[in-house]
């Protein structure tokens, strides 16, 4: 976003764990739609903070929908964390119709709102639509998350402010990673589009986490010359061995591809890390 784009931004606070705090949000202004993305939406997190990660997702949406007015479309950003950890044959893709099985509570979170949402859009109470992201990173993206945390890594090497060893979680894990303006792109035109129901948005490739890693130290030009090592911190609890998404009825709804190949993904990503650490 241009710096000129982001001055004509208006904004308005609330507390989502404040109800009087999110009724009056809908005073201060009419909005046309709401894109919901506010969480604690760190699955590790949630390991460690369960109370809180249900407090924040789920009385927290609850309290934002309180206030919200039925002319006011609404996206609720759920995730494909919620599907759990399928045994997904070779080239099976996770559809929409997927159980919901999750697995760590950062998911159970999503999925007590993503069901009652259903529920909601389906009989006329919210005129809206569920999206459930799979992997995307970008510029921008919090170093506690995979992808940016090597990133972030690889950044401090270059700069010689970190020894060239990387800490890493499980690679073996494969992942669709999109790019994250692709991710709000989608976002934005089912928005437009009058869109209800639930949709999956994510990428048309699946690869190992290691994957990701080698392809930001060749561009990087940092290949052979640093060390991995697996860090307990950073290897979730009960890990989730593949997400690979049928994004089938996303694309017959509006006009959405990857706009962004993963080359220019993680090359931008590595840049904003490096100016930032610069």
């Amino acid at each position: 976003m241009s710096a000129e784009n982001f001055e004509k931004i208006s904004w308005v606070f609330c507390d989502l764990l404040d109800k009087h705090s999110c009724l009056e949000l809908f005073k201060k202004a009419d909005f046309h739609g709401v894109f919901h993305l506010a969480a604690q939406s760190h699955p590790p997190t949630s390991f460690a903070l369960p109370f809180y990660t249900q407090q924040v997702n789920v009385i927290g949406t609850m309290n934002l929908l309180e206030g919200l007015p039925k002319s006011t479309r609404f996206m609720f950003c759920s995730t494909s964390e919620v599907y759990g950890a399928p045994d997904l044959k070779v080239g099976e893709r996770i559809s929409e119709d997927w159980p919901i099985t999750t697995v760590n509570p950062y998911a159970s979170s999503k999925a007590m709102i993503d069901i009652f949402l259903q529920e909601r859009i389906r009989n006329g109470f919210v005129d809206g639509f569920i999206t459930r992201a799979f992997s995307h990173t970008g510029p921008k993206r919090g170093k506690i998350f995979s992808i940016s945390s090597d990133a972030y890594q690889i950044a401090m090497i270059l700069a010689g402010k970190q020894a060239p060893i990387i800490k890493v979680g499980n690679l073996a894990s494969r992942r669709a990673v999109m790019d994250v303006r692709d991710c709000t792109w989608a976002y934005f035109q089912l928005m437009m589009a009058g869109a209800k129901g639930v949709f999956n948005v994510g990428a048309d490739d699946c690869h190992p986490m290691q994957f990701f890693l080698d392809r930001m130290l060749d561009i990087s030009g940092l290949t052979g010359q640093v060390a991995l090592e697996v860090d307990p911190a950073l290897w979730r609890p009960i890990d989730i061995p593949v997400q690979f998404p049928d994004t089938t009825k996303l694309k017959r709804t509006v006009p959405w591809s990857q706009e962004f190949p993963l080359e220019r993904t993680l090359t931008d990503l590595v840049d904003y890390w490096r100016k930032k650490v610069e």
